[in-house]
């Protein structure tokens, strides 16, 4: 699945948001500390693009709800994971994993959905390598939806346990938002995101469609679509792509810290 054209090459009614703009916006909040609250802060306690990856699938998936409340459990399963997160995942049962997580919630992730996305990230690191050879298995040279697609798979395949919604089906139509986040932590590097994956190509990246960021593309008028499925994921990421090709999300982080921080709102990017 490639990028869908937009329904208009120019939208009307937007307020425009020109690569000025956004550079401004990128030089002003694109740094280490505006990360916090945000998951991607516990990704910098890993060097090693290994464990990186699995604390980073990790947090994403865990990136719903109150920032508050992710924080506080993405902490906890990391604690139970320890210092050594992909020899925990490669060792340990999904029935001893998920005794290691009892108590542990977080809105309707239980114990057991997380010990089948652990068990799952455990066994393709086992069989694969690394979660970046499940992604490049459906991905080519440019097909991100076939690499999220062969991603997920790859996680579910051989797992006693359902990890319900923390992981999405990118088959069916999902916008795969906290997917789309991730491997935006992976993919890209620079001054907030650390990448790793070196074989994906930030030209390729879906943007991580959360209800700000949809807030956002609505008032640019990247897109009119009032439901924030796939295809509007696919709108707004060619708008985008048409400002920065080379890199259509990258400026992600600094516009959902209109979402994210106190005290601002999204209409301010256009002040």
């Amino acid at each position: 699945m490639h990028l869908a054209s937009p329904s208009g090459a120019h939208y009307a009614g937007g307020m425009a948001l020109s690569r000025e703009r956004l550079d401004a916006l990128y030089e002003v909040w694109n740094r280490p500390e505006f990360i916090h609250p945000d998951p991607l802060e516990f990704l910098s306690a890993y060097p090693d693009v290994a464990q990186r990856e699995v604390v980073g699938l990790v947090a994403a998936s865990l990136a719903y709800g109150r920032v508050t409340s992710i924080l506080q459990v993405v902490e906890r399963v990391l604690q139970v994971l320890g210092e050594n997160p992909v020899d925990y995942v490669c060792h340990r049962s999904e029935v001893q994993m998920e005794q290691d997580l009892e108590g542990i919630v977080h809105r309707f992730a239980r114990p057991s959905h997380l010990a089948a996305l652990l068990a799952g990230v455990g066994k393709t690191l086992v069989q694969k390598g690394s979660l970046e050879a499940a992604f490049l298995q459906g991905y080519g040279s440019s097909d991100f939806a076939g690499g999220l697609i062969s991603l997920t798979s790859s996680l579910r395949l051989g797992v006693t346990g359902d990890c319900g919604h923390l992981l999405p089906k990118p088959e069916k139509g999902s916008a795969c938002k906290r997917l789309c986040l991730y491997l935006r932590w992976m993919v890209r590097q620079d001054a907030v995101d650390l990448g790793g994956w070196e074989r994906v190509s930030p030209a390729h990246l879906w943007l991580p469609l959360d209800t700000w960021m949809h807030r956002i593309a609505l008032l640019a008028g990247w897109t009119h679509r009032k439901s924030a499925d796939v295809r509007t994921v696919q709108d707004v990421t060619q708008a985008l792509a048409k400002i920065c090709p080379e890199d259509p999300i990258r400026y992600d982080f600094a516009l959902s810290r209109y979402g994210i921080r106190q005290g601002l709102s999204p209409e301010e990017i256009f002040q």
